[in-house]
């Protein structure tokens, strides 16, 4: 449900890694855009392959300057003119990991996004760095107007699973760092979350799971991530596989 696919890492042999993909058993990848031009780049490359690929708008944290609102501009004039392709609002979201320079900024840019899901009925896909309590302030005021969504690169501890939980249409992204030597999640997870309420991404090129890990990542490294999980849950690998598409399906009506 995650993966940037459009970028300049996967130039020299995109077919290859959808190919490799494919082979794998991933039927569908879900590119979130960055900022304006990805926005424009990832729904051109989507329409090339719209059974295989499928495309997220909108302006991440990250990239949040002082021209952040011309690239909302953009972006929205793209929402209202490809509307019927594009699957959700994303990667969009709050991150203070590095710094709080432009932190109003974002906040205000979130929460239009988040305007922009209520306005479109699509899910959002949230990216969120040491900003949980301003990010959750921001989904609770909308929560019963958004038809859902996910919460990107899930790492937290039981009592922020828990938090994330409350939004009962949202659903926590699992990726490469479940297989991680030091990570927590195979113990907090099946403690604290249903399997119902985990979709498989992988955040390529960034975050490859063991035994990949400092390799460029890709989409069909997600097999190492579903055998993790449905080890953490102690059930097989095709119920993991089963309940995550489902829960897919649910979040995504339009893919």
């Amino acid at each position: 449900t995650h993966c940037h696919l459009d970028g300049e890492e996967f130039d020299i042999d995109r077919d290859e890694v959808i190919s490799r993909a494919l082979t794998t058993g991933v039927s569908k990848v879900f590119i979130p855009a960055i900022d304006a031009s990805t926005s424009q780049r990832i729904v051109s490359m989507c329409a090339s392959r719209p059974d295989f690929l499928f495309p997220m708008i909108g302006l991440h944290p990250e990239e949040v300057r002082d021209d952040w609102r011309e690239q909302l501009s953009v972006i929205r004039q793209l929402l209202s003119s490809r509307s019927s392709q594009i699957i959700a609002i994303g990667e969009v979201g709050l991150d203070y990991y590095c710094s709080r320079e432009f932190a109003q900024q974002q906040l205000e840019a979130f929460e239009c996004q988040v305007q922009w899901a209520v306005e479109t009925q699509l899910p959002l896909m949230i990216h969120c760095r040491k900003a949980q309590n301003e990010m959750v302030s921001i989904i609770k005021r909308y929560a019963s107007r958004l038809s859902g969504g996910v919460f990107h690169c899930f790492t937290g501890n039981e009592q922020e699973a828990k938090e994330l939980l409350q939004f009962d249409r949202f659903v926590l992204g699992i990726g490469g760092v479940l297989t991680f030597k030091k990570s927590h999640l195979p113990e907090v997870l099946p403690k604290t979350v249903p399997l119902s309420r985990i979709v498989l991404e992988t955040d390529a090129p960034y975050m490859a799971p063991v035994p990949m890990r400092g390799k460029r990542n890709e989409p069909s490294f997600t097999l190492h991530v579903l055998k993790r999980l449905a080890e953490a849950y102690g059930v097989s690998e095709a119920e993991v596989a089963m309940k995550t598409t489902e829960t897919v399906s649910r979040v995504f009506s339009r893919q």
